[in-house]
């Protein structure tokens, strides 16, 4: 059974070889496109259920690719590239990219990731309620529950909450995250940031030391993660 469609778009033969094998091997259909204008048709026609992103593109850079596509595609993208300094990582997840990974790039790693990316797309596509292990989220009445109680929440701490439910997977970066729940005039408030964060690790996480679901992404973000 086909998985689902995913999209390379990457100008090294080899990488296109190597990700069509992997994915086809792990149950995906695979397109291929080895320009950005090859990516652009391909992605509107076959409306892929991923895209997998090179930044290294011989017609056009890949951030302004990525721009692009989030006007209308709103299915995960993966990053996927040798440009890998923290700069570039911070750029594409601010641009709409759901994760990033630097080649060379470990096989097994990268399912796990397109595997999350997939999970929490159709997670959101059966909202309004989201079930997790412990907890569940209802979108439409803004009530979180754990173990089938009612968890006492802010307002504040619903939305950023709600905001990582709705990306589950993508790495936020602490900048996206301030501006879509504070606003703009707060996007360098990192430590108002982390107080917030302790504060609803402390109310859905088992062990707030070492949390399941909001995982911290050093010098980045923070990412959420369905326990599995």
């Amino acid at each position: 059974m086909i998985k689902g469609n995913i999209l390379v778009v990457d100008n090294e033969i080899q990488i296109r070889k190597l990700l069509g094998i992997t994915l086809q091997s792990n149950g995906y259909k695979v397109l291929t496109a080895a320009t950005a204008k090859e990516g652009y048709v391909i992605a509107a026609s076959q409306q892929p259920d991923m895209i997998i992103l090179d930044l290294n593109l011989p017609d056009e850079n890949g951030h302004s690719v990525l721009i692009k596509l989030r006007e209308w595609f709103v299915k995960p993208i993966i990053i996927l590239s040798a440009q890998s300094s923290e700069d570039d990582i911070i750029k594409s997840l601010d641009n709409g990219a759901n994760d990033y990974m630097a080649k060379p790039f470990h096989s097994g790693e990268l399912m796990a990731r397109i595997r999350t990316a997939l999970r929490g797309a159709a997670t959101l596509n059966n909202a309004p309620v989201i079930q997790y292990k412990t907890f569940a989220i209802d979108l439409a009445a803004r009530s979180v529950k754990v173990h089938n109680e009612n968890l006492k929440l802010t307002a504040t701490q619903y939305s950023l909450l709600a905001l990582f439910a709705k990306n589950e997977g993508k790495v936020l970066t602490h900048q996206l995250i301030l501006h879509e729940v504070w606003g703009p005039d707060y996007t360098s408030q990192l430590q108002y940031l982390r107080v917030f964060i302790a504060q609803l690790r402390k109310k859905i996480e088992k062990n707030p030391d070492k949390p399941e679901f909001i995982v911290t992404e050093s010098g980045i973000g923070y990412r959420f993660v369905a326990s599995e």
